[in-house]
């Protein structure tokens, strides 16, 4: 923990210290602050010279600037002031599409740029995204409106920045993205501090997405998302997702609240979640996935509350790509509250996750490998879990002595429901080694049919001060099967 807090302070003054440079007012370059006047030529003209004269920060004052795609250069920063808004185009034709994205800001291969202040960027992202279908309709943009909407891919993303070297984004207000609302791709020295994220206008509104990048912390912001809230997802097997630090955020997501995956094609590696609120979320407070080859490893979480939020815990192997089987193993997760709910944690969203035919019961947390993919080295420790009970046996499709009957699904798209209905209410844990429980408390408000923790294929699993509270006392609060060297205390 000392050596990753060191890296990011000193990766902070390095980019504070490359950035300052002189200011430019944006009006110096034409750029109108009324609303109405397409300013995407004037904003380039101005990054472009302030990155060949030596960088400095582009400023804009109170006013809506309305743009649409533009490029920050190396050495520039954009400092938007309270009261200013980059307002996106909600004409789809004023995009950029480059390396399979759309955006209302694109960096590639830049060095020393950032985006800071107290202002706003609203990317208008459901009109735009609605004006895109219609030019679909229309033949003008070809598009197979999957699911109908627009390929994620050609709806607007707020930022994209790929192959880029010390990237500052502070304080600053992003809201409504077409798609994604921030990604940053092979970028190396990364630091978001104290921003507001309001995505939750369309489809695949992600907060934040960190992918194949090294050395990035994200710290002391607060997301509100219709889509996964900090998600980090590695794209090509060449990289790996390394030395994140996660730390002092609020998330409140219709997916999950923090993410690795589901693209896990080279993996994530020395990750530290610190102290991190997650509320009102449809899926997982933290969800691990290495579904595509990838390696999850070196993973901390300390210091988790988990308030309305539909599922807890949730660690997957999978095999989307055939002989491609993903590796995880040293996860520690530590201090951890949660509250999972009986109804839908995420009702009022505009788009809210899927609402099934047939309900299922309320979902284990799980940690669930493959039989020659398995996961290790996992402890938990301090944990406390309040689950509703209530289970209906009549959508039990597999019971105790079925546990063989559980489908593998090695390549379907890895969510805590995925499984549809388990024999546990607690804790599932399938084809892993080496599980540690210490000081896990699991409370069960209402009588449930199940068991509460249930390990099926375990080899070498210590449960210390396991505290189980539920109406039926008489039932063992821990089943095994097909599991050895399985010690509580």
């Amino acid at each position: 923990m000392k050596a990753i807090t060191a890296l990011l302070l000193l990766i902070t003054m390095l980019i504070q210290g490359s950035l300052h440079a002189k200011d430019y007012n944006a009006s110096m370059f034409g750029i109108k602050s009324n609303g109405t006047t397409l300013n995407t030529n004037s904003i380039q003209k101005g990054i472009d010279y302030i990155s060949e004269n030596g960088g400095g920060r582009l400023v804009f004052y109170v006013g809506r600037y309305l743009t649409g795609t533009i490029h920050l250069k190396s050495n520039v920063i954009i400092h938007l002031e309270e009261g200013a808004i980059l307002v996106g185009s909600v004409n789809p034709l004023d995009y950029e599409f480059m390396s399979n994205w759309t955006a209302l800001i694109f960096a590639h291969n830049q060095t020393n740029i950032g985006i800071t202040g107290k202002g706003v960027i609203d990317g208008q992202g459901f009109i735009v995204a609605n004006n895109l279908v219609d030019l679909i309709h229309k033949g003008v943009i070809k598009d197979p409106l999957k699911y109908d909407r627009p390929w994620e891919g050609r709806r607007p993303q707020n930022i994209y920045f790929k192959g880029c070297r010390n990237v500052r984004i502070e304080g600053i207000i992003l809201k409504d993205p077409g798609s994604w609302n921030q990604q940053y791709d092979q970028c190396k020295n990364v630091v978001i501090d104290r921003i507001t994220v309001d995505s939750k206008s369309y489809w695949n509104n992600d907060g934040i997405d960190i992918v194949d990048c090294d050395s990035v912390s994200v710290t002391n912001s607060y997301f509100d998302a219709a889509d996964d809230g900090i998600c980090l997802k590695s794209h090509s097997p060449d990289f790996i997702c390394q030395n994140v630090y996660i730390h002092n955020n609020t998330i409140r997501t219709s997916a999950n609240g923090i993410k690795f995956g589901t693209a896990s094609y080279g993996g994530f590696r020395n990750i530290k979640i610190i102290n991190n609120l997650v509320f009102d979320t449809y899926r997982s407070a933290i969800t691990f996935a290495a579904v595509d080859g990838g390696v999850v490893e070196d993973i901390i979480v300390d210091s988790l509350r988990s308030i309305n939020t539909g599922n807890v815990i949730f660690l997957r192997i999978g095999e989307r790509r055939t002989g491609k089987k993903g590796k995880m193993r040293n996860i520690i997760i530590s201090n951890v509250y949660a509250e999972v709910p009986s109804t839908k944690p995420d009702a009022g969203y505009n788009y809210e996750g899927p609402v099934e035919d047939l309900p299922r019961n309320i979902s284990p947390s799980s940690i669930v490998g493959m039989p020659d993919a398995i996961i290790e080295n996992v402890t938990l420790k301090n944990i406390e879990i309040r689950y509703p009970g209530g289970g209906n046996p009549s959508y039990a499709k597999n019971g105790l002595d079925d546990l063989d009957k559980v489908p593998e699904m090695a390549a379907s798209y890895p969510e805590f429901s995925m499984f549809k209905e388990l024999p546990a209410w607690g804790f599932y844990i399938r084809h892993a080694k080496n599980i540690v429980f210490e000081n896990v408390t699991l409370i069960c408000d209402k009588k449930d049919y199940r068991t509460a923790v249930v390990l099926d294929d375990v080899k070498g699993a210590s449960f210390r001060a396991l505290k189980v509270s539920e109406q039926e006392k008489k039932k063992e609060p821990l089943f095994s099967h097909n599991s050895e060297s399985i010690s509580i205390k």
